[in-house]
């Protein structure tokens, strides 16, 4: 019964900071210098007029913002301002899929390196492995993915030719985009299960089962894991979304054709519809790994569920 409640009430935090992002984003957009018809050359005062009216420009905002709620709870996002003939379902259609791959890839690739990279660090407390792999992943954490990319693509790709550097079809330039960010945050997994792993080792029931004379490996995976991974568990989420937030860098420097560049064109050309959809699928998609770590957290340790 505390676990449903639990359960219900990050559901439906969930759902009221969904509604106010999607919120937010809507009158920002709107208040923002500019419009999407200013940009047109040689069209006369009238017609953009008449195009503020066939989208419903002309109405007052609050009306705007509910007419738009209205689309949104039946899935339609609206025409695509800037991709003449394509609705924003469309254009989000075809370019999550890139950024999703990415961001998924690269976090599978973090957590491969990351997490065995910090539990060896924690075994190997303060001797020289644990002082490199540690200076290893501060040099990560300090490097931006803009620097890690093109140094990938120059080497990886150019020098020894192992992948391919742009383009999408036919193409392993995703690899070195998902390498890139699963390399950048791995650095911070590592440090994150190293400090929470040495937190649990350091415990009575740790030095108890020491006493007992249980092998090293079975205290390191079988008493003490589980416990130390709960916080990089508790990460997952904003690591998502940094993921998915660097992966804007990423698709422009490998050329990839994902949602963020949809984005940063819909910025430019105040593609309004563009703009609230793309963060409406970002926002989903966080809020929903979010929900899911706090459900995986609350099963690995069930106190958290007295915090919330």
């Amino acid at each position: 019964m505390e676990t449903a409640r639990y359960i219900a009430s990050r559901f439906a935090q969930s759902l009221f900071a969904l509604l106010c992002i999607i919120t937010i984003t809507f009158f920002l957009a709107r208040l923002a210098p500019g419009g999407p018809f200013l940009d047109e050359k040689a069209v006369p005062e009238h017609l953009i007029e008449q195009m503020n009216k066939n989208y419903g420009f002309d109405k007052p905002l609050p009306v705007q913002y509910f007419l738009y709620l209205g689309r949104l709870v039946q899935g339609d996002l609206g025409p695509s301002l800037g991709n003449k003939g394509f609705t924003v379902n469309e254009v989000i259609s075809e370019g999550f899929p890139v950024s999703f791959l990415l961001g998924i890839s690269g976090l599978v690739i973090a957590l491969l390196i990351g997490v065995p990279v910090g539990v060896f660090a924690a075994a190997k407390r303060n001797t020289g492995v644990d002082y490199g792999l540690m200076t290893l992943a501060m040099l990560g954490i300090c490097l931006p993915t803009f620097v890690i990319a093109p140094l990938l693509g120059e080497f990886l790709g150019l020098r020894l030719g192992w992948f391919d550097v742009a383009m999408w079809e036919n193409s392993s330039a995703w690899f070195l985009g998902a390498l890139t960010l699963g390399l950048y945050y791995s650095a911070y997994i590592a440090r994150l299960t190293r400090g929470s792993m040495l937190d649990v080792l350091s415990q009575d029931f740790i030095r108890t089962a020491r006493s007992k004379g249980v092998a090293p490996l079975t205290i390191l995976f079988k008493h003490a894991f589980r416990g130390g991974i709960t916080p990089v568990v508790a990460y997952l989420g904003p690591a998502l979304a940094g993921l998915i937030g660097g992966s804007f860098v990423v698709e422009t420097v490998f050329g990839l054709p994902g949602l963020g560049q949809h984005f940063i064109k819909a910025a430019t050309n105040r593609d309004y519809w563009l703009i609230n959809g793309t963060v409406t699928v970002f926002a989903i998609l966080i809020l929903v790994m979010n929900f899911l770590v706090d459900v995986i957290q609350a099963w690995l340790d069930p106190r958290t569920q007295s915090k919330d």
